[in-house]
Formats: structure tokens, sequence, C-alpha cells
């Protein structure tokens, strides 16, 4: 590895290097060389991109290419969701005593986490470093998030190196994140904020923390080039199941959603008398659950052992099984981006019924008693949340009362009262 390039070593003035980088960079952008040699490679490298790309170093901010379910799907489907309980217990729950944003993002540079300090964050809000923006170097030029993964290394920036005149306030350290099995870049791992946050034991923090988050990944086979053990059933806000088995990926039937469903939910086994309770309002013969299990082990073929006590012969986890773990964690904010709607709406066997009730309960009511701020709104703006009075009611109580939120969430309850007093 390369030696790391500190934008504040040990005894420098950072007004001094300021000043200096900030000549330095008017001279670039009018094709001056003057000054080149007073910055420092890795920022002097970027500025060239940046330009080559017509990187327009007077806009105002990032743009914002992930929104609202797009977002909570890049989310949902990264493997760095998995690493988010660790990247919060040794950065973000101490970043606002420490006055910094700490930031996720993908390997294109798409910030997914943003959290931190609530003052740092509305400010952040003007320059659009926030959740859902891109931040890679040919939308922003030269930044810490964008240049590190540009050069698959740790990268500090400080002020006046970065390419675009609205972010030079700012500072940040960020570094890559890799897949522990193949090396490939996965996302970054970004800590924004004032000088301090180019310090050299920041640069040593973030990689640190890159490195437990890797250590985590590999512990839970999580990452795209690892091979997750068993199958995985997805069933939340699906009209049907989707089954990942055997590196294979197959469109169930709401029949074989509900079957698989079940059986995870019960890893010994049931038999064909219970399944057939489980799944339809009314009776119906064990022999209709057998032809639908002689049906779905022939679509899928060593997942369900055969006639009698019905059980898995993998493990298969569900979308709805890691929402549940991490609200017995009390990771709310995972489970909040995790939970991409009801379970398997349209289905009105009782088991799936109870399964669907109980889970969406737990976390709604969870969200109202001890939910901060962060995962209230995310849950609010949600399919599941878009039109629950209580819970927007709670987001507006809890909303600092600067949040920039505040005017959206009261406009979102007086809409929803106006159509409930219509209904009424």
């Amino acid at each position: 590895m390369p030696r790391l390039s500190l934008a504040l070593p040990h005894g420098a003035d950072p007004v001094s290097r300021w000043r200096i980088t900030a000549r330095a960079h008017e001279n670039f952008l009018r094709s001056d060389p003057r000054g080149d040699a007073e910055v420092r490679p890795v920022v002097l490298e970027s500025w060239r991109r940046s330009a080559a790309l017509h990187v327009d170093p007077d806009r105002p901010g990032s743009p914002i290419t992930l929104t609202d379910d797009a977002l909570a799907e890049a989310r949902a489907t990264h493997p760095l969701r998995y690493a988010m309980p660790v990247v919060r217990r040794l950065l973000i729950d101490d970043a606002a005593e420490a006055g910094v944003l700490v930031i996720v993002g993908d390997a294109q540079g798409r910030l997914l986490w943003a959290e931190g300090d609530e003052d740092l964050r509305r400010r952040a809000e003007r320059i659009h470093l926030v959740a859902g923006a891109d931040w890679g170097e040919d939308a922003v030029g030269t930044n810490a998030i964008g240049t590190a993964l540009a050069v698959g290394d740790t990268v500090q920036v400080f002020g006046s190196e970065h390419y675009t005149r609205s972010v030079q306030p700012w500072s940040c350290t960020a570094a890559p994140i890799r897949d522990p099995l193949t090396g490939h870049v996965l996302g970054v791992l970004d800590i924004t904020g004032g000088a301090s946050v180019v310090a050299p034991q920041s640069a040593f923090l973030v990689r640190s923390a890159v490195a437990a988050v890797e250590a985590e990944l590999r512990l839970l086979g999580a990452t795209e080039g690892m091979a997750a053990p068993g199958s995985r059933l997805e069933v939340l806000g699906r009209p049907r199941g989707q089954l990942t088995h055997r590196g294979r990926t197959h469109e169930l039937s709401l029949r074989h959603t509900e079957l698989l469903l079940l059986l995870a939910e019960h890893p010994d086994g049931l038999p064909a008398g219970e399944l057939a309770w489980q799944l339809y309002e009314h009776d119906a013969a064990e022999v209709t659950v057998r032809a639908e299990m002689s049906r779905l082990r022939k679509a899928v073929p060593d997942l369900v052992s055969p006639a009698g006590q019905y059980r898995l012969q993998t493990e298969l986890r569900t979308d709805a099984m890691e929402v549940a773990e991490r609200l017995t964690r009390g990771d709310h904010r995972s489970a909040v981006e995790l939970y991409k709607g009801e379970l398997l709406p349209r289905s009105t066997a009782p088991g799936v019924v109870a399964l669907r009730y109980r889970l969406h309960g737990w976390l709604r009511n969870v969200l109202l008693q001890s939910g901060d701020t962060e995962a209230l709104r995310t849950y609010a703006t949600s399919p599941a949340g878009r039109e629950d009075t209580q819970i927007w009611r709670a987001c507006l109580d809890r909303l600092a009362p600067g949040s920039p939120h505040r005017a959206e969430a009261a406009a979102v309850l007086t809409g929803l009262d106006g159509e409930l007093g219509h209904a009424g």
C-alpha cells in the first residue's frame, strides 16, 4: 500500500495551508501552473481528472440520484447493510459529540447512509451531502469519498483542496471498503466536518473502522463475492416470494411462498395437517397440501423433505427474519431500511396473516415508543408509513425546532387529517 498522504501533518498550520491551496486552486482553474508544486500529488491528480470530466467548480452541490423507494431499495440490498451496526458502534454513536458526520456510500460514490451531528447535517443539506446524493469525482470533483474510490486507498481532503468551491468549507477523510474475499471495492466509509477530521489520527481511525467492517462481512459471509450459507426468501412488500437457492433465483407462486415461509418459521418441521390449518381459511384436506408440496419439490429440488413431517433441508433465511433480528438488537434504523412493506400483503393464509400483523405491529410500536427521528422519518416516507397519521405526528413531535423536515411533516398531517375528515 502506498504511503498515506496526510492533509495536515503534525505541525502544519491549517490557515496557511488553506490559503496556499486556495491560491493554487484558482491558478489551476485559469490553467496557470504556479502553485502546482505546493499541492499534494493526490489532490493535483484529482483536480486534473475533475477538469477532464468537465466538472463545474461553481456547482452548488452534488446531484441527488437515489430518492425515496430507490434509496430504500439500494440500502436494503447492499451488503454493507450488514456492517452498519459496527459502523454505528465504532463511529456514529459518538459522532454528535465529536461534531462530525459519518457517511457510508456504495462503490459508485452514491451515499447510502449519512448520520451524525444534527447541526452539521442541516448545513450539509445545502450542498446535498445527504443520503441518495452522488459524490463520485465525475459528479463533484475532488472530495475524499470520490477520490478514495478513484485511487482505491485512504484519502484526506482539506478545505480548499476540494475542486468545487461550495465544498471548500468542509474537510473529510475516507477509505474504500473491500470484499474481504475478492478484494473488490464494495463502498466507502467517510468522516466529514472541520479541520479536525483530517488530523493524522483521523486517517488511522477510519482505516481501523474499515478493517472492523471487513472483518464483520467476512464473519457473516454477507458480501456479493462470498457464498452466503443456505438460501434466502424475500417476502416483504411483495405479492409473492422471490427465492434464491443454489445461486439461482426463483419467482414463486403465492402458495409456494406461503409454504416456505411457514417452514422457515418452524425449523423442526410441520405435518401436512398443521400446514393445512395455517394455509387455508376454510377446512382443507391434507391431500391438498401434499399436492402443493409435491409441485414445490419439483420446482425447487433438495429444499424440502419428502412427505410426512415436512421440513427444510437447508437453512432458509427471510428478509422478515432479518427485520425481526434487528428489532431484537435495538437496531431500529436498519430494521426500517430493510422493511420494504407488509409481509405478503395479498396472502389470506391464517398463519401468514399472523406473521404479517406481528412484524408490522412490532416495528411500528418500537418506532412510536423509542425510535429516533431518522428512523421515524424513514418509515413515515416509506409505502408502509406514508398514510400513518400517528407515525407522522410522532415524527413532527421529535423533529428539532429548526429542522427543515418539520414543514413536510406538518403538511402531510394536514392532508391526512383532511382526508380523514372528508371520509368521516
